[in-house]
């Protein structure tokens, strides 16, 4: 199949699955479109049994899609400046306490506690999973996925300070988890657990550099937005920053993520404010909602249909199982100990807790970094991998159908209404 055939396919299903969770299924478009795509591969792999050719097809054919590179490498950049530019910088500022704490610390806290509660729980059922693998599996699946979190916090009422942590938060550790999981990538194959101070150094010469990128970057665009008043020009200029700042990041191997959300940052903010007209703010703001929309539809088919080329084994279904209640208990012991050290220098509402820990989703992110495991690893690549896709899937469906009636308990919609 040829590309543009490939990508004909894709789209076409996107649509015709976005169709159908708008007009029967009633659902949000991103999660009847997950529940549709993981329905249609259950359903290939159960007929798959009986014709065997059929479920070779499906599976040749997706598992043709370098799911990795086309999320790490591709669609990430387009949905982190997309949602970057759409986040209040004023609130974000006023939040950058606790981003940058649950960014840092819940990451870090997240990870090690992951691992070393999912290794325990594991070989009390009798699954051996070694202290490498269960640390890896702790950073690739701890930073909250800024394209799920997004799309969700779009959707329900959450009340700006709220709003600002989450957004904040899953778009900020994305870089701390990176840097942590591909530290410990290397780590797996020289057999020595870097130093905490090798992590610091990787965090800051990553994440400095890449601030300094995407602010130089978000600059360089703003003086030539001030020289024309040509709304096509300007969301191609805005095109250009998205693409090119990501790609560059990647290629001086700076955490290309943080890249894109400061220049999506800068984008959404003053840049916008003094370099565009309020016709070329209408378009671009127009451009970047329609595209980030259809990526997002795009993406979680990708996922669901990931399932036809998953090594699916009833011990690494066990894993996953159990995987989903270890990350919801570490996530709640990062968020609670991050939160209590907030609390002693800033009001933090009670709530606080419940809903970061609730709204901490996890998406296509986390399934695109267990991918990138070594396959040295053997049987724990695949152990890890499955235990990811159940843990997302979980996330996504559960979690993400969910918040809203959280919110609504503790009344927090109505006061996000209400202001």
């Amino acid at each position: 199949m040829t590309t543009f055939a490939l990508l004909s396919v894709i789209v076409s299903l996107a649509a015709l699955f976005g169709f159908v969770s708008y007009r029967l299924l009633r659902l949000p478009t991103s999660i009847g479109t997950t529940v549709l795509s993981l329905a249609g591969a259950g359903a290939i792999l159960l007929v798959g049994r009986t014709l065997p050719g059929l479920h070779a097809i499906a599976g040749q054919t997706v598992g043709g899609i370098d799911f990795n590179a086309v999320v790490l490498h591709g669609m990430l950049a387009f949905l982190l400046f997309a949602g970057a530019m759409g986040l209040d910088l004023e609130e974000l500022r006023r939040q950058n306490v606790e981003v940058l704490a649950l960014s840092l610390a819940a990451t870090a806290i997240s990870t090690v506690t992951v691992g070393f509660l999912l290794r325990w729980v594991l070989l009390a059922v009798g699954i051996k999973l070694s202290l490498m693998g269960a640390l890896l599996f702790g950073a690739l699946i701890s930073p909250t996925d800024p394209i799920a979190v997004l799309e969700m916090l779009r959707r329900v009422g959450a009340p700006k300070t709220l709003e600002a942590q989450l957004a904040g938060e899953s778009l900020f550790n994305d870089g701390v988890g990176a840097v942590i999981f591909f530290a410990l990538v290397e780590a797996s194959t020289t057999g020595a657990l870097p130093t905490p101070g090798r992590f610091v150094g990787l965090l800051l010469l990553k994440s400095v550099g890449a601030i300094c990128l995407g602010a130089g970057l978000g600059w360089v665009t703003h003086r030539l937005l001030m020289e024309v008043n040509d709304y096509k020009v300007e969301v191609l200029l805005t095109l250009a920053v998205a693409m090119g700042g990501y790609a560059l990041a990647d290629t001086l191997r700076l955490s290309a993520p943080i890249e894109a959300v400061v220049a999506g940052l800068l984008m959404g903010g003053p840049i916008r404010e003094l370099a565009m007209s309020t016709r070329t703010q209408e378009h671009v703001d127009t451009f970047w909602e329609l595209l980030d929309d259809i990526l997002n539809v795009v993406l979680f088919l990708l996922l669901g249909l990931e399932l036809l080329v998953l090594p699916i084994a009833p011990r690494y279904l066990v894993a996953g199982l159990l995987a989903v209640p270890v990350v919801l208990a570490a996530r709640l012991v990062s968020v609670w100990g991050t939160v209590r050290g907030i609390s002693l220098v800033r009001h933090v509402a009670p709530s606080t807790v419940a809903v970061l820990t609730w709204g901490g989703l996890r998406g296509g992110l986390a399934v695109a970094l267990a991918l990138s495991l070594p396959r040295t690893m053997g049987p724990e690549r695949n152990l890890l991998l499955v235990a990811t896709y159940v843990v997302v899937v979980f996330s996504i469906l559960v979690q993400g159908l969910t918040i809203e009636r959280l919110l609504g308990r503790l009344g927090l919609r109505s006061a996000r209404e209400v202001a």
